[in-house]
């Protein structure tokens, strides 16, 4: 059992849970709770697992899959319960976390329904968009700079498995612009025309900017249509995980309608 807060695997796990950089200079990220392990062995990316960190306070269903990751030859270890949750990035520990390999998934070839999330910087906004995605057949979502880390604790909590499931791939504006030539962009503004009378069937691009600070110049040069949510009443906005998921939802409905 480790005991130690000095011990390597700890020290590993507090540097990833804090710092985006060095997330990516290890080219890994922490996933904790017994959902979010279950969706990493389930969504065929076990090999990815560096190890497993559990305590004595795992439930039954934790336990079996604990037992499960041993039998496959994942690096599982017991902690003790203080030391797991002084890791924890949540209130009360779920007595099991993991360290993953981020090996991305590819971008396909054809793409058809594509998400940027331009300057988004709230991790709980980024995880929902990216959980929606993933709900709604997002093919690849397009992270520019200025957004925040994908691969932060509470992004990769509250997008609840999107990170085993879809592309995501944080990229400079002109490397975006190659990936997307051949597609009509639509860019997720209240000046735009509304959503219901907008035709998005066709392959597309969907940019959803900052509440804050709305989309930066180069998301606006970049896109090709404006388009609105419809509101009644005198709300100025949604937020930028309410209006994105509404937007692909839409998508979904009309391409679902043809």
């Amino acid at each position: 059992m480790i005991t130690s807060s000095q011990n390597s695997k700890i020290k590993s796990v507090r540097a990833l849970l804090g710092r985006a950089k060095e997330r990516r200079e290890a080219n890994a990220f922490v996933i904790e709770g017994v959902r979010l392990v279950e969706e990493a062995e389930t969504r065929r990316v076990a090999g990815r697992f560096r190890f497993v960190l559990y305590d004595e306070s795992i439930n039954e269903r934790g336990k079996s899959q604990v037992e499960r990751l041993k039998s496959r030859g994942i690096d599982v270890e017991e902690v003790s319960q203080s030391l797991m949750q002084s890791l924890s990035d949540t209130e009360a520990s779920q007595g099991v976390l993991a360290v993953i390999n981020n090996s991305q998934f590819p971008i396909p070839d054809s793409l058809h329904f594509v998400l940027i999330l331009d300057q988004i910087r709230d991790p709980g906004n980024l995880g929902t968009l990216l959980r929606t995605a993933a709900a709604t057949g997002i093919q690849a979502v397009f992270l520019p700079p200025e957004t925040t880390d994908a691969f932060a604790p509470k992004v990769v909590r509250s997008g609840m498995g999107a990170h085993f499931q879809v592309p995501i791939h944080s990229m400079t504006w002109e490397e975006i612009r190659e990936q997307i030539r051949d597609l009509q962009v639509f860019l997720a503004d209240m000046e735009g025309q509304s959503c219901w009378e907008t035709d998005l069937r066709q392959p597309l691009v969907l940019i959803i900017g900052s509440e804050a600070e709305g989309a930066s110049e180069e998301a606006r040069t970049l896109a090709t249509q404006k388009i609105s949510i419809p509101m009644s009443g005198n709300v100025e906005s949604l937020n930028a995980g309410v209006a994105g998921s509404v937007l692909m939802y839409e998508v979904m409905r009309q391409r679902l309608n043809v």
